[in-house]
Order: C-alpha cells, then structure tokens, then sequence
C-alpha cells in the first residue's frame, strides 16, 4: 500500500463516518482518481470488513472487534498525522527505534518509511506489515500473545530484548499521561508489554491527541524521569505544559488544521 492509497482509504471511510455511504463517481471526482482506483480501494477496504459493497458505491459496516484499530485510525486523523509527522522529525537513517502498537504510532510509522537502515522493535502486527511492505526496515517482532482488538502482540517479554544492546528511542501511544505516573495504560496486557519496550530504551516519547492528555489510565509503563519528550496538538489545555515545567521532559504543542477537505490534498491527479 503506497501513502496515497492510505490517504485515500482515510478519505473514504471518514465519507462513510459521517454520511452513511458513498459513491463511486463521487470519490473519483473528490478524489482526482479514476473510477477503477475507487473501486479497487472500495473492494480492498470490504475485504477487511470496513465497508460493503452496493451498487454504485458503497455503505457503512458494522463495526467488529477486530475493526477496532481501524476505527482509533480514523479518531482524531489529522491531529494524530501531524503529531507524526514532528516527531518524524527524531529518528535518522539508520537509527535502532521501538514504536508500539498504538494508533498515532501507525502515522508515525507511515512517516518513516523513506528512512533506509532502520531496526525498528515493534509489538504492532498491522505496523510491521505496513513497514515490511513500504520501507526496507528490519523490523523485530517479541514473541508473545495476539491481542485482536489492538492488533498488538503482548506479552514478558523483555528477556528478548534485554542484553542485545539499545535501542535510540522508542515511540509510545498512551490512554493518559500522568505528571506523578508518567504514562499510562488501560489494558495490564498492553501496559507489560510497552514497559518492556520501554525499559529497553535510551529515550521515551510519548506520541497522543490532545484528549488523552486529561485521559485516564489504570497501569504507569513509563515513569515520569523516563520520558524524554511529550507530543500532543495544539487543541491540548494550556496548563498541560505549564504542568510539566521544570520535569526536564520536553513538550512539543504540533499546530493542526483540523479540516477533512485538505487531507485529499496529498493525493495526486
């Protein structure tokens, strides 16, 4: 799948998120494609269950468990992608990262697939094949457990990663952020798992739209002196940097232009 194709398929599930359904020629219009691009995109986007077909065009789906990264993809899009694209801005040809399975993570990803040489230690399945497919990373999967909803492998298993050297920087979604915690987890599965990336890392980057900010979260995976940068939208409260002041974290606050008609931009005639 090229950047564009995954622009696209985000234009088209956000038609079907707000209107319910639709059309081909429509697409092809907003789009700048042809009519076969939309079909391919509309019959590759039901074949993982996002949308089903009808004549002419296509209608919402049910949503399923396995559907739900998919749906967090499409949360807070333009927020998240723009988060990505500046902490993109960190990692170097070359460079040995870990990103988790999160969702603003998978933008992160996206980001970095023009990198060459990169290691990148990932417990994100639907991550690793983006990359696999895109980039010539080495990409290091942890044995461990599928976790469906999240598309993440979970898991102890730093005894994988501890003494085989370290890794630059690791890239983390979270539920919440905590100035006493630091970051936080829901789910105790997700949180063992990103603890143990995390620990293996020289610096922590926590990677989350503005809401997750005053978010909440049951289990810590990096305390607060383990994290090296937060970045989060310019839609966050602004006493959520003044609360950080003095940590020694740095905060980057990345401007978003929240409207849905200027993501298609990317996509060429």
């Amino acid at each position: 799948m090229s950047r564009y194709d995954f622009v696209r398929e985000e234009a088209i599930l956000d038609d079907l998120l707000t209107k319910g359904r639709v059309t081909v020629n429509d697409l092809a219009t907003r789009l700048g494609v042809s009519a076969v691009t939309v079909r391919k995109d509309l019959d590759l986007l039901e074949q993982r269950s996002l949308l089903r077909r009808v004549r002419g065009g296509a209608v919402a789906s049910v949503p399923r468990e396995e559907d739900a990264f998919e749906s967090r993809l499409r949360t807070d899009a333009p927020a998240k992608r723009a988060i990505a694209q500046a902490a993109a801005a960190l990692v170097n040809d070359g460079d040995v990262v870990a990103i988790d399975s999160s969702s603003t993570t998978f933008y992160l990803a996206s980001e970095l697939t023009s990198r060459t040489g990169l290691v990148v230690v990932t417990n994100g399945i639907r991550l690793a094949s983006l990359l696999m497919e895109r980039s010539d990373a080495t990409v290091i999967l942890p044995g461990g457990v599928l976790r469906r909803a999240s598309g993440s492998v979970v898991g102890a298993f730093s005894d994988v990663l501890e003494g085989r050297g370290r890794v630059k920087t690791g890239f983390f979604g979270v539920s919440s952020v905590s100035r006493s915690l630091g970051l936080l987890e829901l789910s105790t599965e997700e949180c063992v798992a990103k603890r143990a990336l995390a620990r293996s890392c020289d610096a922590v980057v926590g990677l989350f739209a503005a809401a997750k900010a005053s978010g909440f979260g049951l289990h810590a995976f990096a305390d607060p002196g383990q994290i090296t940068a937060l970045y989060t939208d310019d839609a966050v409260d602004p006493g959520f940097a003044a609360g950080w002041e003095g940590s020694g974290v740095e905060i980057a606050v990345v401007p978003v232009e929240r409207n849905h008609t200027t993501e298609t931009s990317e996509v060429p005639a």
